[in-house]
């Protein structure tokens, strides 16, 4: 009998990227009961997918246990609703233990994060990311920054891979993404572009004309109402609110997040504390914004719902069918930073 090669897997996203971040309780020990309640509060508006313990959800700094258990809840809580892929990456060995763990928590898929510290030849990296894929039976998105610098000749390679689904970009090299994308395409027609740079918004319209339509957005994690309010904007060819959502908010938030390493991911916890959701600091290296970069982003976020009220983004997309529970009550407004924040 001839063996036959199996049909790729696919996975279908439709809507802004869900990242959430990593809830600490004031001892640091990782909060499922608040992660589970910020999940929640965002799927009524419309995620495509949820991507927990990634980048915004302090991949760098969680265990393999912490990890598993992030993904185990983000499973739980979305219940089907939309694909759920879960962080791995760094040591192989890790990055292995990760891939297992997540599929046995109920994940759709794995986003790859780069290998720890070292970097290797196409080959190696090529190597690396089947002995990842081979470790479980989910389909696996590469993601393209650090240590792990794909090139053309090594995603059609991986393209060979069923598994190997997606392609994330992280380095902002345009003219490189789109040699991918025309390798990738012309070796499957099935694959997942992402952009993965920072505040991807600002971004996107560049993405969007080498072929990249999906990106990530750590925005959606603190104010759901406003880059909900971008993502339909930016899939219907509003120009118009799109350009007004990137000068009023996204770009004075690139502004406040270039000012400190790490920012990514800080000003978001921060901002999920400002709105009334315990999330606790950061873990080190990454470092709290000051009280008075802390008050600054107050004041963007309150511009920032102004704005989606304005614009008609005040209610829930009722794309996906919120959770029956009351943590699928969005938050509204800014609050005073939570008592129970871990500092």
């Amino acid at each position: 009998m001839t063996a036959t090669t199996p049909a790729p897997a696919r996975l279908d996203f439709d809507g802004v990227l869900f990242f959430p971040v990593t809830p600490f309780d004031a001892d640091g020990l990782v909060d499922r009961d608040v992660l589970a309640q910020h999940v929640a509060s965002r799927l009524p508006f419309g995620p495509g997918g949820v991507f927990p313990a990634c980048g915004t959800g302090e991949f760098h700094a969680l265990s393999a246990r912490e990890v598993i258990d992030v993904v185990r809840t983000s499973v739980d809580v979305v219940a089907g609703r939309v694909p759920v892929i879960a962080g791995a990456g760094g040591p192989l060995g890790h990055a292995i233990e990760l891939a297992r763990g997540a599929a046995d928590a109920g994940a759709d898929g794995l986003l790859l994060l780069p290998p720890y510290l070292v970097p290797g030849t196409t080959d190696g990296l090529v190597a690396w990311v089947e002995s990842v894929a081979a470790a479980s039976d989910l389909p696996l998105i590469v993601y393209h920054r650090g240590t792990a610098r794909y090139t053309a000749d090594a995603i059609t390679r991986l393209a060979a891979n069923p598994k190997v689904v997606g392609f994330k970009d992280g380095t902002g090299d345009i003219g490189l993404a789109q040699e991918i994308v025309l390798a990738a395409r012309a070796a499957r027609d099935d694959w997942a572009f992402f952009n993965g740079l920072l505040t991807a918004e600002l971004s996107q319209g560049a993405y969007r004309g080498i072929g990249i339509p999906l990106y990530s957005s750590a925005a959606f994690a603190m104010i759901p109402e406003l880059a909900a309010l971008h993502y339909r904007a930016y899939a219907d060819g509003d120009e118009a609110v799109r350009m007004t959502l990137l000068r009023e908010f996204f770009t004075p938030l690139v502004r406040l997040r270039d000012e400190t390493p790490g920012f990514g991911v800080s000003l978001i916890k921060a901002g999920l504390r400002l709105r009334g959701l315990p999330v606790g600091s950061v873990r080190p290296p990454l470092v709290d914004p000051t009280p008075e970069q802390e008050a600054r982003l107050a004041a963007l976020l309150d511009s920032g719902l102004a704005l989606a009220e304005h614009l008609g983004a005040g209610e829930p997309d009722a794309t996906v069918a919120p959770p029956t529970d009351a943590a699928a009550t969005p938050p509204s407004g800014t609050a005073a930073p939570a008592e129970a924040s871990a500092r």
